[in-house]
């Protein structure tokens, strides 16, 4: 599967300055709180506004507080990405492009997000939100990431601006 950056690399640093970090805040916060143990609904419910906009939400207020405590703590201690994901894609209204926001504020430099933007960004257009096609994709934005010395989160960020400046709206 290719990836392929739709721009200039030497663009990566200047666009990532420019998305709006701050708007981040508030899920980042929650992702720490989950890797220092707090597990509730509270911190996957920021993260899922942050990631959805609020869209879903009744599905997701369908999951007991223990189920999400539980998916949480896995995800958390994981040793695979796949399963990291996979336990977040068993909570009602969680599906790949959420579970990978979820990962990442928790673990930023393990995991990214993926959604249509950064999609774009690398060349694709695809519907495919499997497990298996978000493994391929992190794989690929860690090669990215790494050659040319960016953090993941960085990474992202370039990607998601570059997408917003192009002027797609969804």
């Amino acid at each position: 599967m290719q990836f392929t950056l739709q721009f200039d690399p030497a663009r990566l640093s200047d666009l990532a300055a420019r998305y709006n970090a701050a708007g981040d805040n508030k899920a980042l916060a929650a992702g720490c709180r989950i890797r220092q143990g707090a597990r509730t609904r509270l911190e996957l419910e920021d993260i899922f506004e942050w990631k959805t906009g609020g869209r879903g939400r009744s599905r997701l207020r369908s999951n007991t507080d223990a189920e999400i405590a539980d998916a949480l703590s896995l995800a958390v201690v994981a040793r695979t990405e796949r399963a990291a994901v996979s336990v977040l894609c068993g909570l009602r209204g969680v599906n790949v492009p959420v579970a990978s926001a979820l990962l990442t504020v928790i673990d930023p430099d393990r995991y990214t997000v993926i959604d249509f933007r950064a999609l774009e960004a690398l060349g694709h257009e695809t519907t495919d939100r499997s497990v298996n096609f978000y493994l391929e994709y992190l794989r690929a934005c860690r090669e990215l990431a790494a050659t040319h010395a960016i953090s993941l989160r960085n990474l992202d960020r370039a990607l998601w601006q570059w997408s917003r400046d192009r002027g797609r709206i969804r």
